[in-house]
């Protein structure tokens, strides 16, 4: 995919390229680890990603603490099953991040080049949630506020993190919206799937990162259950 440097201001130098690749960079890694070809992460999986970008973890704490899981689960004398889950690498990933903060290497990770994606297809995304957004019942001052990032669209693109940072408000209002038509039934089955994923993962994680997760995995299920689109630049790709 394209860029167009020229196009970004000083300020996006240091909006780091890691923050695209973030969700990609963790699966292939997870994939290979684990060393079965292709497999599907579960939406608890992907939700514990979220969860880690959302902290703050650098992608190279996430990917080095897969291959730390992966290592002292391939030693075990005794290994009953398969790893299943990403969440089989929650300690390990927290424990090389803690290794990396505050480190040079932590630091020149976040210092890379600015978006990886061109103007036409960061427009484009805009556009197709827009027009999703125009389908549904509800929402129309998200995709109102959507369309005005689209008619100054050199300052959208001009400042990604900023960006970001207005298309990640837009989507918590949406979910606020979509979950304020739920039913009672719907929450408790969204509730009662992830209590059951999390059941045997639930030691491997203290209780902020529990709280974290648990709150990325119910907005995803009621944005899928409600037909609507991701917001993040983070979905682009």
């Amino acid at each position: 995919m394209g860029t167009q440097p020229d196009a970004l201001n000083a300020a996006d130098q240091d909006w780091p390229k890691q923050y695209f690749n973030y969700f990609t960079e963790v699966e292939e890694q997870f994939r290979r680890a684990r060393g079965t070809g292709l497999f599907l992460l579960s939406p608890l999986d992907w939700a514990l990603i979220e969860t880690w970008k959302n902290a703050g973890v650098p992608l190279e704490a996430v990917l080095r603490g897969i291959d730390a899981a992966f290592e002292a689960w391939r030693t075990k004398k005794k290994r009953t099953q398969m790893v299943n889950s990403l969440a089989y690498c929650a300690q390990a990933v927290m424990q090389e991040a803690e290794l990396m903060a505050g480190t040079t290497e932590a630091a020149a990770s976040r210092r890379e080049t600015a978006s990886p994606f061109s103007r036409d297809e960061i427009r484009d995304f805009f556009q197709r949630n827009r027009d999703v957004l125009l389908a549904k019942e509800g929402f129309p001052d998200i995709a109102g506020s959507l369309d005005r990032m689209l008619e100054d669209f050199d300052a959208t693109y001009a400042d990604l993190e900023q960006t970001e940072q207005r298309l990640t408000a837009l989507e918590d209002k949406m979910i606020a919206i979509a979950r304020a038509g739920q039913t009672e039934n719907d929450l408790f089955r969204i509730r009662r799937d992830l209590d059951n994923q999390l059941k045997p993962w639930r030691g491997r994680m203290n209780a902020q990162q529990l709280a974290m997760l648990e709150k990325q995995y119910l907005d995803r299920r009621v944005l899928e259950d409600a037909g609507l689109p991701r917001l993040s630049l983070f979905y682009l790709g």
